[in-house]
């Protein structure tokens, strides 16, 4: 029987800024990831200084609560370095996992280095399941993985690469790079969903060439900094 406890195979790890809204669905699930796991699971919510009733509704649900440097890169690097379990699972706080998802994460752990879910994202746009494919099949094909898809990582592998680099955008990417170097992806079929809010809110299309122009520049050398006040 699954435990979310401190003496743990997998550590969870969850950055938060002003979540509050949709905690309630993912704090639900946790508990119930948990209870299906057939290993020791800890879940580490990362909060960077939410002015809404995040922090609340973590303390009551009871799993741990920590408080970071303001930005999702350092949130998860402090996550991490608290961790207890040898595996490393980063989950965004508006993602929702698939049934039985810890277990699947350790299976592939055990033998693989680092991986991934395939993503669809949550919404009522007809152009988001355009969107979830093409990012499935851009990640198989290129190796990289976004932070949308659930990164999972051994946690020996993670601090080889020096974790998440501190910057402010395009830190999954950062990170994937780094570890695509060591190996391949293990890219699971199982899907996570993810909030189609920020398409929603600025707009499908633009979002989508916003992304993609940010992305080309990032390759082409051009700072995360720089990017980060694009974005916003």
């Amino acid at each position: 029987m699954s435990v979310c406890d401190s003496d743990a195979v997998l550590s969870v790890i969850i950055p938060v800024l002003n979540e509050a809204a949709g905690l309630p669905a993912l704090l639900t699930e946790l508990i119930e990831q948990c209870g299906q796991c057939q290993n020791a699971v800890e879940v580490i919510f990362v909060d960077g200084g939410s002015s809404d009733a995040s922090a609340a509704l973590i303390a009551v649900s009871g799993f741990r609560l920590v408080a970071g440097p303001r930005g999702r890169a350092r949130q998860m690097n402090v996550g991490a370095s608290l961790a207890s379990g040898g595996y490393l699972l980063f989950l965004h706080a508006d993602t929702l996992l698939p049934k039985h998802a810890f277990d699947r994460v350790i299976s592939v752990l055990e033998s693989g280095l680092w991986g991934r879910f395939d993503v669809r994202i949550r919404g009522k746009a007809q152009m988001f399941k355009v969107i979830s494919w093409f990012m499935n099949w851009r990640s198989r094909l290129s190796g990289i993985a976004t932070g949308d898809q659930a990164i999972f990582v051994r946690e020996a592998a993670f601090i080889e690469v020096g974790g998440f680099p501190d910057q402010p955008l395009m830190e999954d990417i950062a990170l994937s790079s780094l570890l695509r170097e060591r190996e391949a992806p293990v890219c699971l079929r199982n899907k996570v969903e993810t909030s189609g809010r920020r398409w929603q809110e600025r707009g499908v299309w633009h979002t989508i060439l916003l992304m993609w122009r940010l992305r080309y520049l990032y390759w082409r050398g051009v700072p995360a900094e720089q990017l980060a006040s694009r974005y916003e």
